[in-house]
């Protein structure tokens, strides 16, 4: 038994300074041995923390403990990615990551009070957040080539309402009046709920907003939804085309991404991995997961979550200089 402990001993020690940190195989088999925690940087009741708290349901049967939701909004992400990125690297902390956290906050910021590629380990993708363009029910705006012709028959006139010039929302709008051309006047929001009353009382002309925060408006016939920022049509709105259809290679949705504390170990990684993709594999839980918005994207490992990440990365240092964002 000494000997074994040693041999276990000195492997731990070689883990540690080489950068990996598997669980011992005793402790693996008994993960978790008490409640996880899954940070997020959005509010209670929103599209995020609706999808968390819908796996976190799913998780409990599975490990025979709780998935504890700690909400940290604000900041643009900020808070809720330094926590994160603050938290022991045991295995029991998690951070339900998106785009801004991961990717888009590097090109906003001149300096993070954490840094995406080294203070986390992919562990699992989620889901994709495709986001829309919306204008009011009764809008005699039918089509996006009409926004765009009314746009730019008076210059300045025509409202699009947004999240902020430096949100995701507001970069897809951004991004839509320089590749289509149209001259909307680009009016920020603090939330997509208040740019969605303003939309429905008339102030504005037109909303850019994420579907999971829209959908029952457009479902409940409040709103219309005229096109999607993903490159296809979603399955749950066949008769919405995709802005790729009219702008060619336009693909802006937002994603879901699981991470943890660089030093995480191995083993807890792998496990949460294979669960998670097992959950949105379902048909289900991915059906409850489309009701909200998002679109479940199954079979990624952590290996090809981080070259996703990559991507997701030098794709946006290209858009973000195209739409003249700078960071500050």
């Amino acid at each position: 038994m000494n000997r074994r402990h040693a041999i276990q001993t000195i492997a731990a020690v070689a883990a540690a300074v080489s950068g990996f940190a598997p669980l011992p195989a005793a402790l693996a088999q008994a993960w978790p041995d008490k409640p996880v925690r899954l940070l997020l940087s959005q509010p209670p009741g929103s599209g995020p923390d609706n999808i968390a708290r819908l796996l976190s349901e799913r998780l409990y049967p599975r490990w025979g403990q709780a998935v504890v939701i700690e909400n940290k909004p604000g900041g643009q992400n900020t808070v809720g990615a330094q926590a994160a990125a603050r938290s022991p690297a045991d295995g029991y902390n998690f951070y339900f990551a998106t785009t801004a956290a991961l990717v888009t906050n590097t090109f906003l910021f001149k300096q993070l009070p954490y840094d995406p590629a080294k203070d986390f380990v992919p562990v699992a993708f989620v889901a994709r957040s495709p986001f829309g363009i919306l204008v009011k029910a009764d809008s005699p705006v039918r089509t996006v080539e009409e926004l765009i012709a009314k746009s730019k028959a008076a210059p300045g006139t025509f409202t699009l309402g947004n999240e902020g010039p430096r949100t995701f929302g507001g970069m897809i709008a951004r991004l839509f009046n320089a590749r289509s051309g149209a001259q909307a006047n680009l009016v920020p929001y603090v939330s997509v709920g208040v740019s969605a009353q303003n939309l429905m009382g008339g102030h504005v002309d037109a909303i850019v907003a994420d579907v999971a925060s829209t959908a029952q408006l457009a479902k409940q016939g409040r709103l219309r939804l005229l096109a999607v920022t993903s490159e296809k049509r979603l399955p749950d709105w066949p008769q919405v085309p995709a802005l790729s259809e009219l702008l060619r290679d336009f693909d802006m949705v937002g994603w879901f991404a699981i991470v943890a504390p660089a030093g995480t170990p191995a083993a807890a990684i792998d496990r949460v991995n294979r669960d998670i993709n097992a959950l949105l594999a379902d048909e289900e839980v991915a059906g409850r997961i489309a009701a909200i918005g998002p679109i479940a994207a199954p079979g990624y490992s952590p290996a090809q979550t981080s070259e996703f990440l990559k991507r997701e990365h030098a794709r946006w240092a290209q858009i973000t200089k195209e739409i003249d964002i700078l960071p500050e």
